[in-house]
């Protein structure tokens, strides 16, 4: 009785955990639109958390779950006057994880529905993406 106590008690623990990444993907990017941040987790493991900025008031940030569709280093907006999107990680059509230089508006909703990185953060997951495959890789987005 003791050993059946104790499995129901370590399977309530484990459930209290917070949630890692759902899928299998090597490298999994999860973005909270409510706390305008990104966790990146690579096997499991959490490697970072950055601030991002969705989308501002009256536009749209999608939410669900993609695989990333391409790669992009000097990626140009042909919708926003040529607006720089260096390191771009496209994964819902138009939308993609890209960096800005807009670094002091991070934090805080502020784009057209893309999520914005700091450059170095952008060029630091864009690596990682290529080198583990656009097929191993998850871009989750949640209120």
């Amino acid at each position: 009785m003791r050993g059946v106590v104790r499995a129901l008690a370590l399977i309530a623990a484990l459930a209290s955990l917070p949630a890692g990444p759902a899928s299998a993907e090597r490298v999994e990017v999860r973005v909270s639109i409510s706390r305008q941040v990104m966790e990146v987790y690579h096997e499991g493991r959490k490697l970072y958390e950055w601030p991002v900025s969705t989308a501002k008031a009256g536009k749209i940030t999608p939410a669900g779950s993609w695989q990333p569709e391409f790669l992009s280093r000097n990626h140009r907006s042909k919708r926003y006057n040529n607006a720089p999107m260096p390191w771009a990680i496209f994964y819902d059509g138009n939308y993609a994880i890209h960096g800005t230089d807009q670094i002091r508006r991070l934090g805080k909703p502020a784009s057209h529905g893309c999520v914005r990185l700091h450059p170095d953060n952008a060029k630091i997951l864009f690596r990682m993406v290529r080198a583990e495959g656009l097929q191993n890789a998850r871009v989750t987005i949640f209120r």
